[in-house]
């Protein structure tokens, strides 16, 4: 069976994918001040950063309509897997699960199924990618669905920011009751809870140790490191990620490591400096 997989932008995925008819990413508007602009292959993401550093206001972002993922579904691949960022932080999954309604009464024998990430970014990247090596595998549409449920049951995200005022100002931080950072020096560690809020996992002083903090609360949360998959997503700042790869390949093997750069809305949450990982 012949198989798509969608995600809104909130997603990365590698160069080589982007031109890869079975993937395709929905955008997500962004909004400084005034201007608006769409997250897809027009992004730049350094004029984009130097724009929400100039703006008096924080930037915002608007989930993709039930049309413009119709569209998406509109192809020849029998079997379509979306992926939206957590249904906590955005309105995507609503809008991606009313599409699969209206699309699926015009077209009743196409497979539609809609994942809630419970997460963002490289979250929605790993799920994706779960999904195309079961489908090649040659698994059903109804046996990777659970498969793929229980995956993303089993991930987590973490993150460290050098700026945590646009998940606070739009709102994001709702469900972090112990934020106690009073300085710059005070970086947080933060993560994704079960339901896909935001939590805090930890701090320390400076990101150097904020980031080795961040590895030794990965590793322990999770086992079987050496078949798992790392992605690190980072906001103009490789050197930094490639640095996180250091510290905490010191410690653990794993089955493979990925690192990309935020596309638009993960630029937008994460700032100039920031790092995602998932496992």
């Amino acid at each position: 069976m012949s198989y798509k997989i969608v995600l809104d932008s909130c997603g990365e995925l590698p160069e080589q994918l982007k031109t890869d008819n079975r993937y395709e990413i929905v955008p997500l508007e962004l909004q400084v001040g005034e201007e608006r602009m769409w997250d897809d292959e027009t992004f730049d993401q350094k004029t984009f950063l130097q724009k929400v550093a100039a703006c008096p206001t924080c930037p915002k972002s608007a989930c993709p309509s039930p049309e413009r993922y119709m569209q998406a579904f509109d192809c020849e691949a029998e079997e379509i897997y979306v992926i939206t960022l957590s249904g906590n932080l955005s309105g995507s999954y609503n809008s991606a699960y009313l599409a699969r309604s209206m699309y699926l009464e015009k077209e009743p024998d196409k497979k539609i199924h809609v994942f809630d990430s419970c997460s963002a970014s490289c979250g929605e990247t790993q799920i994706a990618f779960y999904i195309a090596s079961l489908a090649e595998e040659g698994k059903s549409f109804e046996e990777i669905v659970p498969l793929a449920e229980q995956f993303r049951d089993e991930l987590t995200t973490y993150f460290v920011l050098d700026n945590l005022d646009t998940l606070r100002k739009n709102g994001r931080l709702s469900k972090v009751k112990a934020f106690v950072a009073s300085t710059l020096a005070v970086k947080p560690v933060m993560g994704s809870t079960d339901d896909g809020n935001i939590v805090q996992r930890g701090q320390a002083i400076g990101m150097k140790k904020a980031l080795a903090k961040m590895a030794d609360i990965v590793l322990g949360d999770k086992t079987e490191l050496q078949k798992k998959t790392l992605m690190i997503t980072h906001c103009n700042c490789p050197d930094r990620a490639e640095k996180f790869k250091e510290i905490i390949c010191k410690k653990a093997n794993f089955r493979k490591i990925l690192i990309m750069d935020t596309a638009g809305v993960s630029s937008m949450y994460a700032n100039d400096g920031g790092i995602i990982v998932t496992v």
